[in-house]
């Protein structure tokens, strides 16, 4: 089976979704009579590596390096030649509707995998009516695909809400062995210049509006100098305030892991998460979670893994944070790893989808899924 991905969601400083694709694309070109093909935007037509198809796009101003693909022509000729048995668009934008073309041509099924919340993000940050429209976009986009995976039951509930069908809740994971509490290095700290009696705290990702950094720089400055937070994604590496370092966006997933290892606690502050790959990545590395009651993060982060601040403001959020260190954290950093390792290794989440992937080939039908499909991975 050839299963060919394409998102304009890849970019040098880009999250979760450029993390699971390329962790996919080394996976299924692993399995037995698998192989996996990766579209992506870049400053060049090149195969930069074996199965992985840069295609020039001018870049959209901005940190991340983000491009936009405009001759999605040149996309649908090269799905052509490429010639998949599936083909999964990342993004609900333009090239979703590329997607659904050379399916088209090529007789094959089309998936859309539902990464964003976006009409969540366009109500709250461009007006409340943007949301309404989107929801109609995206139901208009979503018939026309034979499956629409979502990261997390919240985001295909949301869309089933919408009149969107065929949906299944397909989790994203981490690699274990990667990410993982061996990473630990008790350096750390005096390379940030605190004690070792200082309780580190680590955030890593994207300093974008939604993940509310500035809340967890309130939340610390009142909790005071025996909590440090380190916040990994920036441009440069800087001391913000007393309690507060930031790091520059990490390239090799190894370095990230080392960061998170030697850390006490994650904290995210992010409201509109779609699954929080962040969060699953620091309990791989044996981190208890701290986070906002919101979004996919109630889903991943039960009483014996985290704590959830009920109030999406720098007070409750310390108060959150100074209650994890009053009960075993420990524990729940074991129990973290655990958790991970039973549901949110890419090897099982890798394996539920290609097995998906082989039911819709089979049938070629979306309604081979049902709307009880939407609980089934949890």
């Amino acid at each position: 089976m050839h299963v060919a991905d394409l998102t304009l969601f890849f970019a040098p400083h880009s999250g979760g979704v450029k993390r699971y694709l390329l962790a996919k694309h080394r996976h299924f070109n692993q399995m037995p009579n698998c192989r996996h093909s990766l579209l992506v935007p870049g400053e060049r037509d090149a195969e930069t590596a074996p199965g992985v198809f840069e295609m020039r796009s001018p870049r959209i101003p901005g940190p991340a390096g983000y491009r936009l693909p405009l001759l999605t022509g040149r996309w649908r000729k090269l799905l052509n030649r490429l010639a998949p048995d599936v083909i999964e668009a990342g993004d609900p934008y333009h090239l979703a509707w590329t997607a659904l073309a050379a399916a088209n041509d090529l007789r094959v099924p089309a998936i859309a995998f539902a990464h964003s919340d976006v009409s969540r993000v366009l109500s709250d940050h461009v007006a409340r009516f943007a949301g309404p429209v989107a929801d109609a976009y995206l139901r208009h986009l979503y018939a026309r695909f034979d499956l629409v995976m979502a990261p997390s039951r919240s985001i295909a509930e949301r869309l089933q809400r919408t009149g969107v069908r065929n949906i299944v809740v397909q989790p994203l994971g981490v690699d274990g062995n990667v990410f993982n509490p061996d990473r630990r290095d008790p350096g750390l700290r005096a390379e940030l210049g605190i004690a070792d009696t200082t309780r580190l705290l680590v955030f890593a990702g994207r300093m974008a509006r939604e993940k509310q950094i500035p809340l967890l720089i309130d939340a610390l400055a009142s909790l005071g100098n025996g909590f440090h937070l380190l916040l990994v994604g920036g441009e440069v590496d800087a001391r913000l305030t007393d309690n507060v370092t930031l790091l520059a966006y990490q390239q090799h997933s190894v370095r990230l892991a080392r960061l998170l290892a030697s850390a006490d606690a994650l904290v995210h502050a992010g409201s509109q998460e779609t699954f929080g790959l962040i969060a699953v990545e620091a309990m791989a590395c044996g981190l208890p979670v701290v986070g906002l009651r919101a979004g996919a993060l109630v889903e991943l982060i039960g009483d014996d893994v985290g704590v959830l601040a009920d109030g999406n403001d720098p007070a409750s959020f310390a108060d959150a944070i100074a209650t994890l260190f009053t009960r075993d954290w420990k524990a729940m950093g074991v129990a973290a790893r655990a958790l991970v390792e039973h549901r949110y290794t890419w090897t099982s989440t890798f394996a539920l989808q290609a097995e998906r992937y082989a039911r819709l080939v089979r049938g070629f039908s979306g309604a081979a899924f049902t709307d009880s499909d939407v609980v089934e991975a949890q």
